[in-house]
């Protein structure tokens, strides 16, 4: 029996992704699904109903305000979905999207309730095969490139260094914290705008990835922090003040600061304090991707934008908020292919097909059966409930 898929229209606010394209949509029915879509599901990302029905596509009203969305085996979402939207799925249901579990722990105990099973693609295993289908990554690039046309277009200057009969304007001096995906995106689209780039970030393998793409890394002489999978692992406090102290004086000679920061599961790594911030020079431009998840800039607020006196004038701090949305062709097109890149491969003959046996299966269940089967989250929701 094929397996019904509904691509859901998103109702956060501000967003314009959508979770499944016309080429997307096209591997899927080629794999035998069934495809529905949500009448207006892709009109922020410029794509219309008859592009979605020309491959195969059927077009259905959205879900209402309660989540009640049209009988379908698996759900693809975009932003995690909310206790109410979980609550509107029949038993049996999947779901596969970002789940943000963490952050969000109603919805997953709701999905346990329902007897929902609920696949996170941000807890995707980081292994090889999985590349594909990494839904933190893809996004990730495109936060990284729109870090710095924030700044840019904050900034008071130009990037590039420019010699002119009228005189000589110097390039903008931007530091990039922490250098993950976004990190080096940063820094390579930083770099093409003719600014001078430094960056920092405390894996062992960041020093040479920096300067792979045009960066100069700053050492701090402090010794590594890795965790599985790729990632950075939380610094002790001690350890965190040292590295304050030492990146000080780069922020101080810096115009422009980017921090995309992040430690799965916890709040963002504080980075830069208040003290910091002072000793800046008037009119530089900090953006901070890790802006929802705590901050890497003291004071930092998602979605805002606000001026921070210091001496002789004021610097501007920038929260990010969901910037992946700000480009949401480009985004929505690297997401929807990550969405098909693991759900096709579970399809035999068109049939939804869950081997917990696989690590890509299990290390994205969330739910399954009535249970939480993640380990992590099981153990966050059993001390809820105490």
């Amino acid at each position: 029996m094929s397996t019904t898929i509904m691509i859901r229209a998103e109702h956060a606010a501000g967003e314009r992704r959508v979770s499944a394209t016309p080429d997307s949509v096209k591997r899927l029915v080629a794999a035998g699904a069934t495809v529905l879509v949500a009448s207006g599901a892709g009109a922020g990302a410029l794509l219309t109903d008859a592009q979605y029905e020309a491959v195969g596509a059927r077009i259905v009203a959205p879900a209402d305000a309660a989540g009640n969305a049209p009988q379908a085996d698996v759900h693809f979402h975009v932003r995690p979905l909310e206790p109410s939207e979980v609550s509107a799925l029949p038993a049996g249901a999947v779901t596969l999207g970002t789940a943000d579990p963490f952050t969000h722990p109603d919805s997953v105990a709701v999905a346990r309730d329902r007897g929902v099973t609920m696949l996170a693609l941000d807890l995707l295993p980081r292994i090889s095969r999985a590349q594909s289908m990494d839904v933190l990554s893809s996004q990730s690039l495109v936060a990284g490139y729109r870090l710095v046309t924030m700044a840019a277009d904050a900034f008071g200057r130009m990037f590039p260094m420019s010699m002119t009969a009228a005189g000589t304007l110097a390039p903008a001096r931007v530091l990039v914290l922490g250098a993950g995906v976004a990190g080096l995106q940063a820094i390579a689209t930083a770099k093409r705008l003719g600014g001078v780039v430094s960056a920092n970030d405390v894996r062992a393998a960041s020093a040479d990835e920096v300067r792979s793409v045009g960066g100069t890394f700053i050492d701090l002489d402090l010794e590594t922090a890795d965790a599985a999978g790729g990632y950075a692992k939380a610094l002790g406090e001690d350890r965190a003040r040292r590295q304050q102290q030492l990146l000080a004086p780069h922020l101080a000679a810096s115009d422009i600061v980017l921090t995309t920061a992040a430690v799965p599961g916890r709040a963002a790594p504080r980075l830069v304090t208040a003290q910091m911030l002072a000793g800046m020079r008037p009119g530089s431009v900090l953006v901070d991707l890790a802006a929802e998840s705590g901050g890497n800039i003291e004071g930092s607020v998602a979605g805002e934008r606000r001026a921070v006196e210091v001496a002789g004038g004021a610097i501007t701090v920038i929260g990010a908020r969901n910037i992946q949305s700000d480009l949401p062709v480009d985004a929505s097109k690297l997401l929807a292919m990550n969405y098909a890149n693991y759900l096709t491969p579970l399809l035999a003959d068109g049939t939804l097909t869950l081997d917990f046996a696989d690590e890509l299966v299990a290390g994205c269940a969330l739910t399954h059966e009535g249970a939480v089967v993640n380990p992590r989250i099981a153990e966050l929701l059993e001390g809820a409930s105490r």
